[in-house]
């Protein structure tokens, strides 16, 4: 995909269904600009905020449900392509690769540093990966539960050697099943999303105690047990 910009539209779209991955992270990791349809709508960045946070509390079965509800065509009708984020202009030239690749796929979601609710890393961390294209492999595995990819495919994308995560290592408090449902939201503008609020808090029954613990930052089912002392030959 490092020579993408040889590949149709039509190439990319197969590509894109055949990972299970949204159109305009492809696009971004090929060098194409993302068409206006499939970027979010200009909404309210708190709004988008309390969703992103609200989603964390949901446990795994009911993550499935919420990604189906706000995929729903009853929510009400999607955003046109007319409404724009002011923020989505072009990554700047001579931007490090994985620097663009990993913003472009931020602003695929319409999310900031701000509106990313906390994943394990320090917002400084995030800057660095956004605009200086840090990585490592705990840095990318924490980020694969906000962007909903798994951490194969995004050490591949950062060309970063995967391993197995080490106990202890594994700084991430999010699963890819938020970053689903986050990806299912794209196009939902500020009233969608408040009524995706709502349904989030009915099925996670969520209480505020004062302290943040999401469902999600238990093992997610997909992923393998963390490499122990006991595995090293």
């Amino acid at each position: 995909m490092a020579r993408g910009k040889q590949f149709d539209a039509a190439r990319l779209r197969a590509l894109a269904d055949e990972l299970g991955l949204p159109l305009s992270d492809i696009l971004v990791i090929a060098g194409h600009p993302v068409p206006a349809l499939l970027l979010p709508p200009a909404r309210d960045r708190e709004v988008l905020k309390e969703f992103a946070y609200r989603v964390t509390f949901c446990d795994h079965a009911r993550l499935g449900s919420l990604e189906d509800y706000v995929s729903c065509p009853a929510l009400g009708n999607p955003a046109s392509a007319a409404e724009v984020p002011e923020d989505a202009e072009a990554t700047p030239s001579g931007m490090d690769r994985f620097a663009r690749i990993f913003s472009g796929f931020l602003r695929n979601r319409g999310f900031g540093v701000r509106e990313l609710p906390f994943a394990g890393l320090s917002r400084v961390t995030i800057n660095g990966m956004m605009r200086a294209g840090w990585h490592n492999m705990q840095q990318l595995k924490a980020m694969t539960g906000p962007l909903g990819w798994s951490v194969e495919d995004l050490a591949a994308v950062a060309g970063e050697p995967w391993r197995r995560m080490r106990s202890g290592e594994d700084c991430s408090v999010l699963c890819h099943h938020v970053g689903r449902v986050y990806i299912a939201a794209i196009s939902l503008t500020t009233s969608q999303l408040m009524r995706a609020c709502v349904e989030a808090d009915r099925m996670s029954s969520r209480v505020d105690e004062g302290a943040w613990k999401p469902w999600a930052e238990n093992r997610c089912p997909d992923e393998p047990m963390p490499e122990t002392e006991f595995d090293q030959p």
